[in-house]
């Protein structure tokens, strides 16, 4: 079969590729659809650090091609997104509903792909770029027939970070305030949860002018090309900033932004050694900062309200597929992902 492989020098679209059956506790998948996230190509550049050779792709939706033993909540032939979240579910943190926080989730990466006779690695678990994997029962969530798959596999990234950072981890609440740093992928998931969570005045920032359109498509009220002009809309400051880019000087200025008892939500990824500064006095007004792991979210819980809520036409799904492109195509989906031109670019298996 066909994969999207980093093999430590470059990304290529490789045929040959193998993957086993799913054992006890497993799912195979065929994948349908999976959406290029920066995180993939941050395995490239560097910033995050992976061992290699490694099939690419974390976001992604496919069908159930077979079960292993004890798996029951999906069958063969049911629609499902994907969670990179492969928790335990038996540890205390999973005990307690923080499944983001589960340290057997984030050990050893596995190698259930292999090329020529040699193991390949899988990424975040998942490894959707592949016209097939196998992930744990609990990173496989049933969803609708009638969601298309290409908008289906965002849930599994961008809107579970997105929406679930507002929802689970910021809980704005009606009436607040949110600024929005970065306007990409899971930007555009991050307006449209403060919009769901009703907030009032929600301002995006990004220096490309053109994606205001759709900033406010997903629920700003505001647009602006530079953090500069937020305390000319908002004098106090925000209730919530949220950096979505990972730079750390964009760091700082989501903490200058804040009002009294404001907080910054860190969704960015900046390199995995970078510090960043802020004044501390300014603190001492009951601000906080936040880190966020995927949005604090409950991926069997959350995947299927979110799949509900865009049936119902409350969630925008469909507008941030910018563009399919068949796996072949990779090249020009990284090229357009890297300008900008995309919201999400979605590879089609």
């Amino acid at each position: 079969m066909k994969g999207v492989i980093f093999d430590g020098k470059r990304i290529e679209v490789a045929d040959g590729l193998g993957v086993r059956e799913p054992g006890p506790g497993e799912v195979g998948v065929r994948i349908a659809a999976a959406g290029l996230c920066h995180s993939d190509l941050s395995v490239a550049d560097g910033t995050i650090p992976f061992p290699v050779p490694v099939v690419l792709g974390h976001e992604g939706a496919g069908v159930v091609e077979a079960v292993g033993e004890g798996v029951t909540h999906v069958a063969p032939g049911d629609h499902v997104a994907l969670s990179t979240l492969a928790s335990c579910g038996t540890c205390a943190d999973c005990g307690r509903g923080r499944p983001t926080m589960c340290r057997r989730a984030i050990g050893r990466p596995g190698r259930p792909f292999t090329r020529r006779g040699e193991p390949v690695h899988q990424f975040a678990a998942t490894s959707a770029f592949a016209e097939r994997t196998v992930v744990r029962a609990v990173q496989a969530v049933r969803v609708p027939d009638d969601v298309p798959l290409p908008s289906a596999a965002l849930i599994g990234c961008a809107v579970l970070t997105g929406v679930g950072a507002v929802l689970n981890r910021a809980r704005v609440e009606r009436g607040d305030s949110v600024l929005v740093i970065g306007t990409g992928g899971v930007g555009l998931n991050v307006l449209q949860g403060a919009r769901l969570a009703g907030a009032l005045r929600i301002v995006a920032v990004d220096t490309n002018p053109a994606k205001e359109e759709a900033a406010r498509r997903f629920g700003a009220t505001h647009f602006l090309t530079s953090t500069d002009g937020v305390r000319d809309l908002l004098p106090a400051g925000v209730d919530h900033a949220f950096e979505c880019v990972g730079r750390t000087d964009l760091i700082r200025r989501a903490v200058d932004a804040l009002d009294r008892r404001g907080q910054a939500v860190l969704l960015g990824v900046p390199p995995a050694d970078a510090e960043a500064a802020f004044r501390v006095s300014a603190m001492y007004l009951d601000k906080s900062i936040l880190g966020c792991r995927y949005g604090s979210s409950r991926p069997q819980r959350d995947i299927a309200l979110y799949a509900e809520l865009y049936r119902q036409g409350r969630l925008l799904l469909d507008e941030l597929v910018t563009r399919t492109y068949p796996v072949d195509d990779f090249d020009q989906a990284r090229a357009e992902a890297e300008a900008g031109r995309v919201a999400r670019a979605v590879l089609t298996f």
